[in-house]
C-alpha cells in the first residue's frame, strides 16, 4: 500500500484556545477533550497539504453566491484515527460541538483534533496526510506505463483544476491502470487527460488512449476519474464509491468520471454508487463517439443528475443498457410553492426549481438513450434543455434536438418519464411503470404539453409501441439485486379511464417490441452489439432474453453485479 500519511505520535492536550462561539458564551459540550499534535517538518518534502486551500489555481467558474465557500476554503490535509477520516471544522469552538472533529491552526503547523467517545489518541493509529499524490511520474508525458495491484490512500489532492489524482498519468497516454485501490482522496482518484486547460497542447500531443480497468475508487472529495481532452478511453469494470463528501459540486469538476471532450470512449460495466452532490458521470463539452453501456449507477445522493452531457453539438454518443436507480435531485425545498386547490391545475408553465434526472442533456444533440432501466428519478428520467448563446469562436448553441430515446424502461419518476425542450426528437417503444400525472412532455413552444401515452402517441406521433404498466421494481443497492414484483397499490383514477389504457400488471406479460422497430429509430450508422441486454450479464442466465422488453420473470431475484469479472 502507498499511502500519502504517515502515522504520528506524542500528542498534548490542547490548551489555550476558547470552546465557545462568544465571551459570554457556554461551551456547548461539557469538558471536551481535546488533542494537538504539532506537524514535525520531516513529514513534509516541499508540500505542506495542512497549509493550502482545497481550492486550485483556476476559480474563474465558482458562483461564489450560489455556495458556501467554507469547503472549497478548507485546508486539504486530512487527519485519520485507525483509518477513518475526522471532519474538518473550520474554527477552533466547533471541536467543542462535534465529535470526529480537527481544526488546522493558521500557520498550518498545528493541528488540534477530537476523537469519538474523546478518547485518547494513544489508543489508536493516528495518520495525517503529507503528500499531495501517492503514484506519479515527476516530468510529465510519460507513456506506456502499466500499474497494476497498487493501493493509493490519503492523498492531499487539491479540487480541480488542474486535475491531479492520487494516481496520476500526468499528461501521459497508454496507460493501463489496472485492480488498483484509491482510497481517501481529498479531491481526485485519478487523472488521465491533459491536466488543465491553461497548458498550451502542443501539436501532434496524444492525450488518452488508456485503459482504467477493474479498480477500486472510494471516497474520493471531488472527482473519482478526471480527464481533459482524453481520447480512445476504456473506463470499465471499476467501482466508483462515495464520491464528492466536500460538496464541491460547484467547483464544475465534481463526478464519479468527469471527462471533458472525450471523443471515442467506451465507459462499461462500471458500478457508480452513493455520489454526494455530484453526477455520476459527467461528459462536459464537445464529446463525439462515446458508448455508455451496461454500467450500474446506484443511489445519487442530493444529486442533480446521475448521467450529464453537456453542450456536445456534433457526432452521436450512445447510453445503451445500464440501470439509473434513485437520483435524489438537488434544490431548495423551501422554494417549492404550494399549489392549493386549483392553482396548481392552471398554472401556465412549470417552474425549473426540482430538479432530479436520470440523463440530463444541456445543448446536447444527436444523443442516443436505448434499452436502460431508469427509475425514482425525483424529477425526470430524461430531461434536456436548449443551451443557445454557449457559442465561442466559430461554433454554433446547442439545441438539444435529436435524441433518440428508444426501447427503455422509465419507474417511478417524480415529475416526468422523459421532458423532451421540442417535439424534434425520436421516441419509441418504451415501458413506463408507475408514472402519474402527465409524465410525458414537450417544454417548448410555451405553455408546454403534459401528456400520457395515448395522448403522446396521438399528438405527437411518439411511441407507437411503447406500453404502460403498472407494477413495482425492487433494487437492494447493497445486495446488488432486482426484482420484479406486484405493485403494492393500485392506479389512482377513474376505474373506466384506466380499464381503456390496458395497462399491463406484470414484467411477464410485457410485450417485446421487435428488434427491426427498435433498430430503425435507434439510427445509427453500425448496430453492432445494440442486442445486448443489461440483463445478459446477470448471473441468472438461463432466463435470458434480448431487450428490455424480454420475458423476464416476476418475483425473480436477479443479480445486478455487472463487473465481467
Amino acid at each position: 500500500m502507498d499511502k500519502a500519511s504517515e502515522e504520528v505520535t506524542s500528542f498534548t492536550q490542547s490548551i489555550g484556545w476558547r470552546l465557545n462561539q462568544g465571551f459570554q458564551m457556554a461551551s456547548k459540550t461539557e469538558n471536551p477533550v481535546i488533542w494537538q499534535y504539532r506537524l514535525q517538518p520531516e513529514l513534509f518534502m516541499g508540500y505542506n497539504p495542512f497549509c493550502a486551500v482545497n481550492i486550485l489555481h483556476d476559480r474563474l467558474f465558482i458562483e461564489y453566491d450560489k455556495t458556501d465557500m467554507t469547503t472549497y476554503l478548507n485546508r486539504r490535509g486530512m487527519v485519520f484515527c485507525d483509518g477513518k477520516p475526522l471532519k474538518q471544522v473550520t474554527l477552533y469552538y466547533m471541536l467543542a460541538e462535534e465529535e470526529g472533529t480537527y481544526w488546522v491552526e493558521a500557520n498550518g503547523q498545528t493541528i488540534h483534533f477530537r476523537l469519538w467517545n474523546d478518547e485518547n489518541p494513544t489508543n489508536h493509529n493516528i495518520e495525517v496526510t503529507s503528500r499531495e499524490q501517492c503514484f506519479a511520474p515527476d516530468i510529465p508525458f510519460l507513456s506506456y506505463i502499466k500499474v497494476k495491484g497498487i493501493t493509493c490512500a490519503h492523498a492531499a489532492t487539491g479540487a480541480p483544476v488542474p486535475q491531479r489524482g492520487a494516481m496520476s498519468c500526468f499528461r501521459g497516454h497508454h496507460w493501463i491502470i489496472e485492480d488498483c485501490i484509491i482510497d481517501w482522496s481529498n479531491a481526485v482518484g485519478i487523472d488521465v487527460g491533459n491536466e488543465c486547460w491553461h497548458h498550451e497542447r502542443m501539436e501532434e500531443q496524444i492525450i488518452g488512449n488508456s485503459i482504467i480497468r477493474g479498480c477500486t475508487i472510494k471516497d474520493a472529495g471531488v472527482c473519482g476519474i478526471a480527464g481533459l481532452f482524453a481520447e480512445n478511453m476504456l473506463i470499465e469494470d471499476n467501482l466508483i464509491e462515495g464520491t464528492g463528501w466536500q460538496k464541491m459540486e460547484l467547483s464544475w469538476e465534481a463526478g464519479g468520471i468527469k471527462l471533458h471532450n472525450s471523443v471515442n470512449g467506451l465507459i462499461r460495466r462500471n458500478v457508480f454508487k452513493n455520489t454526494l452532490r455530484a453526477d455520476h458521470l459527467w461528459l462536459d463539452c464537445g464529446n463525439e463517439n462515446n458508448r455508455i453501456t451496461q454500467n450500474l449507477f446506484l443511489n445519487g445522493i442530493q444529486q442533480r443528475e446521475a448521467v450529464f452531457v453537456e453542450c456536445t453539438k456534433d457526432g452521436i454518443n450512445l447510453i445503451d443498457h445500464n440501470i439509473i436507480w434513485n437520483v435524489e435531485g438537488r434544490f431548495d425545498e423551501a422554494q417549492v410553492v404550494a399549489e392549493p386547490g386549483s392553482s396548481g391545475w392552471y398554472k401556465v408553465v412549470e417552474t425549473s426549481i426540482v430538479n432530479g434526472y436520470g440523463i440530463y442533456a444541456e445543448g446536447t444533440d444527436h444523443l442516443r438513450i436505448v434499452g436502460n432501466l431508469i427509475g425514482k428519478c425525483r424529477s425526470a428520467g430524461y430531461f434536456a434543455k436548449p443551451v443557445s448563446f454557449r457559442m465561442g469562436d466559430m461554433e454554433r448553441g446547442g439545441t438539444s434536438r435529436d435524441a433518440h430515446i428508444v426501447g427503455n424502461l422509465f419507474y417511478d419518476c417524480g415529475e416526468a418519464a422523459i421532458k423532451l425542450p421540442t417535439k424534434d426528437n425520436d421516441i419509441e417503444g418504451n415501458l413506463y411503470v408507475k408514472l402519474t400525472g402527465g409524465y410525458l412532455r414537450v417544454m417548448y413552444p410555451v405553455p408546454e404539453n403534459c401528456l400520457h401515452l395515448p395522448a403522446w402517441k396521438e399528438f405527437f406521433g411518439f411511441d407507437q409501441h411503447g406500453q404502460e404498466a403498472w407494477f413495482d421494481i425492487e433494487i437492494d443497492e447493497e445486495k446488488y439485486t432486482l426484482q420484479f414484483v406486484p405493485a403494492k397499490d393500485e392506479i389512482p383514477g377513474i376505474p373506466k379511464e384506466i380499464a381503456r389504457r390496458q395497462f399491463v400488471r406484470s414484467i411477464e406479460q410485457v410485450e417485446r417490441v421487435s428488434k427491426e422497430i427498435l433498430t430503425e429509430h435507434i439510427a445509427l450508422e453500425n448496430e453492432v452489439g445494440l442486442d445486448i441486454d443489461y440483463f445478459d450479464t446477470m448471473t441468472v442466465s438461463e432466463n435470458y432474453v434480448p431487450g428490455v422488453f424480454g420475458k423476464l420473470l416476476e418475483g425473480k431475484n436477479y443479480q445486478l453485479s455487472s463487473k465481467k469479472r
